[in-house]
């Protein structure tokens, strides 16, 4: 067995922006630790993002602790914004991650925790999990796709929509990412754009009379759940109307009460609904099975496709290297809890909590707790 490494304090998995966010505070409290990240740079999952992506969270709440994004980025930040902010971020506070270490294992042995990666093993007395939502592509089972005639990818592939023009494409997935990808294929010429709705979304406007999204999250927040259910549910239908006609039906519980109970996001509108109303982008429901040309779908309709995109979400899958998983994980895979120190002593997760107020904000949030929480437990150094 290759010779284990004892660091000194914590063992922060993952340098994107949740494993930054707690290496600065753990830096400004004195606390001492090492951080590991499977890409070759901080913000690995940024990097490779598709080209069109911005935060649809405003600059000044999506910033990290104790660094704010600069003047020069606009009021929502690109993904190269996000990627040069990370960058700067990791530099400013000195964090230097341990790249190209991809963990293979972390298990709990007597008061320490081991820990293997790519490039070595590690002991340590506590570990910070914070490997973020996007670590293992979703794609569902559908039934004949590996009949299909065309290119198949999940969103995670997907780059920019130079590769699909003149070609019909089906995008499975009305998220924020399926409806930004359909928005990025028609600006590149695609023949005909058609997105997959399996199950009822919320659709919200970026912006409703002239205030961003987000900080009407903030301000609802703070109020009883009758009332900001109320009002959430009231804004969708005033901002967006009805959209059955289209073939995008609206849940039953609120947007707040979806992202809490599970984990949904709503479709936050940047074009996509009015590429919908011209009829440039179809509307089709949940996939009976693919085709050798196509797909049919559950209303007896089939249509041919040149291309699949699947923007079917990802999976944190915590069981492929952390023992006990099943002991700390919900039946869908998740941390339990969300952010913060877990069942089992000395492990802590971070950065898979999503709410309307925004991810990052709510990191930056949930990185100072954390940090707090560390630095009240003696620590072997």
């Amino acid at each position: 067995m290759a010779h284990e490494q004892r660091v000194n304090g914590t063992l922060i998995v993952g340098a994107g922006p949740a494993g930054l966010a707690l290496g600065a505070c753990l830096r400004r409290r004195d606390q001492p630790f090492t951080i590991l990240e499977a890409g070759d740079a901080p913000g690995a999952s940024w990097r490779n993002h598709y080209e069109r992506l911005h935060l649809h969270t405003v600059k000044q709440h999506s910033a990290l602790p104790h660094l704010p994004f600069p003047e020069h980025v606009g009021q929502y930040p690109s993904r190269q914004d996000v990627v040069e902010y990370l960058d700067a971020y990791s530099r400013h506070f000195e964090l230097n991650p341990r790249c190209g270490e991809e963990v293979q294992s972390i298990r709990r042995d007597g008061d320490s925790w081991h820990t293997t990666t790519s490039g070595g093993s590690y002991i340590s007395g506590q570990v910070v999990i914070a490997a973020g939502y996007n670590r293992h592509p979703y794609i569902p089972p559908f039934a004949g796709i590996e009949d299909f005639g065309g290119d198949v990818v999940h969103s995670r592939e997907y780059r920019n929509g130079v590769n699909y023009r003149d070609k019909r494409v089906l995008v499975v997935g009305f998220g924020n990412t399926g409806g930004e990808i359909a928005i990025d294929l028609h600006e590149h010429g695609a023949a005909s754009i058609a997105v997959c709705v399996r199950t009822p979304v919320h659709v919200i406007p970026r912006e409703f009379l002239g205030t961003p999204t987000q900080i009407s999250g903030i301000m609802l927040s703070k109020l009883p759940t009758f009332l900001s259910d109320f009002i959430s549910s009231t804004v969708a239908r005033i901002a967006v109307g009805d959209l059955s006609q289209y073939g995008i039906h609206r849940p039953k519980i609120s947007p707040a009460a979806q992202i809490n109970r599970y984990g949904r996001v709503p479709l936050i509108d940047i074009g996509t609904i009015d590429l919908v109303k011209r009829g440039i982008v179809r509307i089709v429901p949940g996939i009976n099975a693919f085709t050798g040309a196509g797909a049919s779908f559950v209303d007896g309709t089939t249509l041919e496709f040149d291309s699949v995109i699947l923007a079917t979400g990802y999976r944190p899958a915590l069981d492929e290297f952390l023992e006990d998983a099943a002991a700390v994980t919900d039946p869908h895979g998740f941390p339990i809890p969300r952010a913060g120190a877990s069942a089992l002593a000395g492990l802590y997760f971070l950065g898979y909590t999503n709410p309307s107020t925004g991810l990052l904000r709510q990191i930056a949030i949930d990185a100072q707790r954390v940090a707090n929480e560390i630095a009240a437990v003696p620590v072997a150094r």
